[in-house]
């Protein structure tokens, strides 16, 4: 058999990290093994899983926008956290060419959270920006966690049905994107003992795309800014957070914690996390 291989799939993909973050700890380990970017185009995932599926060399692939729904009619099975957020970030081919989804989105979102989740809260609440793949599992993560949410899209009914389908109990909320843009007046109480995050789940601010407009007036003082985009690692949102006072969440805390979960699935080996500070500096650079 020659050298196991996976792949990080997306239209556009030239931007993603993940190829770096992987080739960082199959070095450090002296795992022989590569991992690479494809740029697949919406509409071309099943040519691209018909050429790689009989490849025995080929471990599967990171999957990232458009892709993380669409290809689930293209693969065989689902483990039970995808089947649940119907979103597939990671594919696994197993013997015969069997692919299975995985979605290590949220186990990723949460990694740099845990320290406050493990704390004692009064009340948590959470505003989200976006109603994609990411989102999905960001929204099913937090409402396990007893977060409220305030989930804001271009289409609202699309973020309700997110809501009804992922976090059917607890009094969450669905709104247009547009509101989050414009100051307010709004008087908010005591946040002594609670728990509040902003987080962008949507392209807003990468590379290519336009900013997030989001007036901070609409969080209150002290609420940690989470930012899952890569590509600029400095948005304007985070900067903008920053401004207001907030501590901020990059997207690298998100994209390495997933991508060790998914890298042990591929190479079997757990990644070093002892040189995740190396490599966030050669991620910065």
């Amino acid at each position: 058999m020659n050298m196991p291989y996976a792949h990080v799939i997306g239209d556009p993909i030239a931007q993603s990290k993940s190829p770096l973050i992987h080739g960082f700890w199959l070095e450090k380990l002296g795992i022989a093994g590569r991992y690479k970017a494809r740029h697949v185009e919406d509409g071309g995932l099943r040519d691209y899983l018909s050429k790689y599926r009989e490849d025995g060399s080929w471990i599967g692939c990171n999957v990232t926008m458009p892709h993380k729904q669409s290809i689930i009619s293209e693969i065989d099975a689902l483990d039970p956290v995808a089947e649940t957020l119907g979103a597939v970030n990671t594919v696994v081919r197993h013997e015969n060419g069997v692919l299975k989804g995985f979605n290590t989105d949220a186990e990723g979102f949460l990694e740099p959270l845990k320290p406050l989740l493990e704390a004692e809260h009064l009340f948590r609440m959470a505003r989200i920006i976006g109603t994609g793949g990411a989102a999905r599992a960001i929204i099913a993560a937090l409402a396990d966690n007893g977060f409220t949410l305030v989930v804001a899209g271009r289409n609202p009914s699309k973020a309700r049905a997110l809501l009804d389908e992922l976090a059917p109990r607890g009094e969450h909320h669905a709104i247009d994107l547009s509101y989050f843009a414009e100051p307010t007046d709004f008087p908010f109480d005591d946040r002594d003992r609670c728990l509040d995050l902003v987080i962008n789940a949507s392209p807003l601010g990468m590379e290519g795309n336009p900013p997030l407009a989001f007036d901070w007036s609409h969080a209150p003082p002290g609420s940690i800014a989470y930012d899952i985009v890569t590509n600029p690692l400095e948005t304007p949102f985070l900067r903008s957070a920053r401004e207001a006072g907030c501590p901020t969440i990059g997207g690298l805390a998100m994209l390495i914690g997933q991508a060790a979960a998914a890298f042990e699935k591929f190479f079997g080996a757990q990644p070093p996390r002892e040189y995740d500070a190396e490599l966030q500096g050669l991620l910065t650079k």
